[in-house]
């Protein structure tokens, strides 16, 4: 592809230079370019790309895209835009092929469930014979065609290069997980939405958003922006959870028609019936479009929320009833998600990733529904992250288990002690007995809670200290496999670890 073919369908771009050169690749790192690369000069909270434009040109680039024409290059020809990331985003996706605009594309976006309700709306799909590709947290996907997922949605060059593999290997469909920082940074501009669903919002990311109402406002960009009608896709819908009070905000800057879900109130997709237990949901399903009984191996009246949206985005992508009810009941399980580790102790342990205070106090309240005995929490808090929900997980885990081992996540660059000490803030306003490791080996007395640094021995001490009824919850990591110590990866997995604890716990 030329580099006019390239920039020809971009609003008020123009070449400076030669405009037959040939592009091969796109990159905004220069220390990614080759030759044949069109650099984009991004200006990003940690460095200017401006300021690396020669670095690439030195590495191939044959011609740039940039903001600020002071910094243009004389060497290769140069296009300056308004929007250096939008544009990116729009050019991502030419260079692709543009796969997403003849092809089904459903976004969810949300604090927690996104990567659940992804895998019930592919569960939906593939009983529609629409077999999807999907794109989210744990990987991006599509039968034994599998990406290396970098973020949760990553940047456009990379995501629009996953949209056109996916859709090579078979894909029908692509369903992703929309962050709110990939709204924010445009890196989803140029992807053709057919349905946009919103989960909920709660305390999440604010060491990048500052204030809720910037992250709602980020989360909005994919309903009052993304979601407009189009030549490509002119009968967008927007999927909204009524059971959030930001749902009415979501609903009232929606540039399309809404279908709303819920728990509770007069939605147009909810449930009636509702029975939850240690064995799953079940319910009858009503909607728009008639109604049916289904039975989940789901645990928790949050993955009924999750079973919801799923079900909603299939009423509006007009799939056939008797699709939706087969994918809720062929689902059973998502990586790190509830996720159980067999053992032979009698001890019900469950790994999940809840890494803010609502997703831990969502799993904790489904587990406190099916508990017949103790409940023991493992849990800790991510480093150079948002500090203050910190007392928060705290005060929630502490509350909500009769032994609530505070420990390490990811502490990052942050000292590990100093994470927990803020967590244990909050658990202190509960007046509650602190453990040693020692004292736990004598029972528990009473409710109270242990700070143990090392998550290899916290997750060892809950498993060791459990008996037969009592459920384990390991949270926070869920599908993870590995542990950020300083600026290193190691690799860790609870599920590993609480296998080896259960092999070696003396029955």
């Amino acid at each position: 592809m030329t580099l006019f073919e390239l920039i020809e369908k971009l609003p008020g771009a123009l070449i400076h230079g030669d405009s037959s050169v040939a592009i091969s690749s796109l990159t905004c790192n220069s220390q990614t370019a080759l030759p044949g690369s069109l650099f984009f000069a991004l200006r990003g909270s940690q460095a200017d790309g401006h300021q690396y434009i020669e670095r690439a040109i030195a590495a191939g680039a044959t011609a740039v895209v940039l903001e600020d024409a002071t910094f243009a290059p004389s060497a290769v020809p140069w296009v300056r835009v308004e929007n250096g990331r939008a544009a990116m985003g729009r050019l991502s996706a030419l260079f692709n092929g543009d796969p997403t605009a003849t092809k089904p594309l459903i976004g969810i976006t949300g604090t927690n469930g996104k990567t659940t309700t992804t895998f019930l709306i592919e569960a939906i799909l593939a009983a529609s014979g629409k077999p999807a590709a999907v794109l989210g947290t744990i990987s991006y996907r599509f039968g034994s065609t599998k990406i290396e997922a970098s973020h949760t949605t990553p940047e456009s060059t990379e995501l629009q290069s996953a949209f056109r593999q996916l859709s090579e290997a078979g894909a029908q469909a692509f369903v992703m997980e929309v962050s709110s920082h990939a709204l924010e940074q445009k890196r989803v501009d140029g992807c053709h939405f057919d349905i946009g669903i919103f989960s909920n919002l709660t305390r999440d990311h604010l060491d990048y958003h500052l204030t809720m109402e910037s992250y709602l406002d980020a989360k909005c960009r994919l309903f009052a922006e993304l979601l407009q009608p189009s030549p490509e896709k002119p009968q967008r819908r927007a999927v909204v959870n009524m059971d959030d009070p930001n749902g009415r905000t979501i609903l009232s800057r929606s540039a399309c028609p809404v279908i709303t879900f819920g728990i509770n109130g007069n939605c147009d997709v909810r449930p009636v019936n509702v029975s939850i237990s240690v064995n799953g949901i079940s319910a009858c399903m009503i909607t728009p479009s008639g109604e049916f009984e289904f039975v989940s191996h789901l645990l928790g009246r949050f993955n009924l929320s999750n079973i919801l949206a799923a079900a909603a985005a299939g009423v509006a992508l007009n799939l056939p009833l008797s699709a939706i009810k087969q994918g809720i009941e062929s689902h059973s399980t998502v990586p790190g998600r509830m996720e159980r580790v067999e053992n032979r102790h009698g001890v019900t342990c469950l790994v999940d990733y809840a890494h803010t205070g609502d997703a831990l106090e969502n799993v904790l309240s489904t587990i406190k529904e099916i508990a017949t005995d103790r409940i023991i929490t493992v849990f800790g808090c991510g480093g150079d992250r948002d500090n203050g929900k910190r007392p928060i997980m705290g005060k929630i885990a502490a509350s909500m288990s009769d032994l609530a081992i505070v420990t390490s996540d990811n502490p990052r660059t942050e000292h590990p002690m100093s994470i927990l000490e803020q967590v244990k803030s909050g658990i202190n306003e509960l007046n509650l007995r602190e453990y040693s490791p020692a004292e736990l080996k004598k029972g528990l007395v009473e409710k109270g809670f242990a700070i143990l640094e090392n998550r290899h021995e916290a997750i060892r001490l809950a498993i060791n200290f459990a008996k037969p009824g009592d459920i384990v919850l390991l949270a926070g990591k869920g599908h993870e496999d590995y542990q950020i110590i300083g600026t290193t990866k190691h690799h860790f997995d609870d599920r590993e670890e609480a296998k080896a604890a259960f092999s070696e716990k003396v029955v």
